[in-house]
C-alpha cells in the first residue's frame, strides 16, 4: 500500500531552516512527503538541497514548472503550509499566487484537497490589520489555519524559537482534517 502524499509547503520563516525536522516528523506520521519551498526559503537550503531531495525521495519545487515540463510530484492527498510567513499569509489572502508555494494550495483548496496552514511570525507582524482579514478569508475557503492556542501563538519580536516549531501539532491537525 502506498503512503498518502503530503505537500509540505514552507515559507522563509524561521522554522524553514529546520524543514528537515518537519519532513522527518511527517514521514514518521506515515506520509510520503513532497516539499515545496518559497524562492526565499529555497535560497536558505540551496547549498544543502540534495539533503532534502534524498530525505523526501522527490525533487523539491520552488518555482512554477514550465509549460512543457512534466509534473514531478504525486497527486497530493493533503497539504500543510508550514511555517507560513506573514507575507505569504497576506498574499494568499489577497489572491496573489506569485509563487508556486502559494499557487498550489490556493488552487487545491478549491479542488477538494484538504489544506492546513500554521503561521510563524511575531506579534508585531500579527498586529497588522491585514493578518486577521487574511486568516478569515482563508478560513472562508476551507483552509484550516492553526493560530493562537490551537496552533502557533505568535512570539514577541526577536524572541521566537524556530527550532521548537510544533510540527506534531500541525500534523495532528492535518490528520483530523482528513479524518484519519
Amino acid at each position: 500500500m502506498t503512503k498518502p502524499a503530503l505537500y509540505l509547503i514552507a515559507c522563509a520563516a524561521g522554522p524553514a531552516q529546520y524543514i528537515d525536522d518537519g519532513v522527518r516528523a511527517a514521514r514518521a506520521d506515515g506520509w510520503d512527503v513532497c516539499l515545496i519551498l518559497t524562492p526565499s526559503a529555497a535560497s536558505w537550503w540551496e547549498p544543502r538541497m540534495g539533503e532534502l531531495v534524498e530525505l523526501t525521495g522527490h525533487p523539491v519545487r520552488s518555482r512554477y514548472k514550465l509549460p512543457w515540463e512534466e509534473d514531478v510530484l504525486p497527486k497530493a492527498d493533503a497539504m500543510l503550509v508550514a511555517p507560513m510567513s506573514c507575507t505569504t499569509l497576506n498574499k494568499w489572502g489577497a489572491g496573489i499566487a506569485d509563487t508556486v508555494a502559494i499557487g498550489i494550495p490556493s488552487e487545491a483548496v478549491h479542488m477538494g484537497v484538504p489544506v492546513t496552514a500554521m503561521p510563524y511570525f511575531n506579534q508585531a507582524q500579527g498586529a497588522q490589520p491585514a493578518v486577521a482579514r487574511s486568516i478569515a478569508v482563508l478560513r472562508e475557503q476551507g483552509v484550516i489555519v492553526l493560530d493562537g492556542p490551537d496552533g502557533y501563538e505568535s512570539h514577541p519580536p526577536k524572541r521566537g524559537n524556530p527550532g521548537a516549531f510544533p510540527w506534531g501539532k500541525a500534523l495532528a491537525a492535518v490528520r483530523r482534517q482528513i479524518g484519519a
